[in-house]
Order: C-alpha cells, then structure tokens, then sequence
C-alpha cells in the first residue's frame, strides 16, 4: 500500500509539473572589466576563463568578437565589458559558455563629490 501511495504521490508530481511549468530560455550575461588572458585556438578564435565567484566559465570566441575587448582595452581608459552566452556542458569546475558574443562600453569616472569653496 505504502509503495502505491508514493507512485501517485509522483504521479501528482509529474502532473503539476507539466501542466502549470512553461518554457524559458536561459542566459547569462558576465561582466568584466579587465582584459583575460587568452590562447589561441583552431581557426584564429580565441579561449579564456573567467573566475565568477568560484565557478570557471570557459568562453570561446571568433576573432572579430575578441577584438571588441581589445579595442575597448586599448581605447577606453575604464571600461566594462558585457559577454552574453548559454549555459553550456558542465565541467569539472564550471561551464562552457555557449554563443558568446560581448558588448563593450566605455565606463565614465563619476563625478568628485567634493564641494569647493
């Protein structure tokens, strides 16, 4: 009797879930602000880690995706970067992040809140 309960107990369960459960999309945004190390990949792309509060994103990325960050590097004295993505397969320590591709703005110093007289 006992096993017949737990079975409809799941049942139930099962039910719930797929009548009021809809569908979603996941996806992350990262931010940095400081260049990553990189390594050179198949076809020109290029590789790097980032550390989000002790989990390991792995991030793979065309060329011409990299060189937003370096631009952004070599042209904004303070800047932010934005890599958006989907969670990919899990590794060891993290996740690969899937479809990447990075926005970059130039962050603006805020203003000496210092009054002069």
């Amino acid at each position: 009797k006992k096993s017949f309960e737990n079975l409809e107990k799941n049942i139930k369960l099962i039910l719930l879930r797929y009548l009021f459960v809809i569908e979603g999309k996941l996806e992350l945004t990262i931010k940095i602000n400081e260049l990553p190390e990189v390594k050179t990949v198949e076809n020109g792309w290029q590789q790097f880690e980032i550390d989000c509060d002790g989990r390991i994103i792995s991030v793979t990325v065309k060329p011409k995706v990299w060189k937003k960050l370096t631009d952004a590097q070599a042209n904004y004295p303070q800047w932010v970067g934005a890599i958006a993505g989907k969670m990919g397969e899990v590794t060891n320590d993290g996740f690969l992040l899937l479809e990447p591709n990075i926005q970059t703005f130039e962050k603006k110093p805020k203003p000496s809140s210092e009054v002069t007289t």
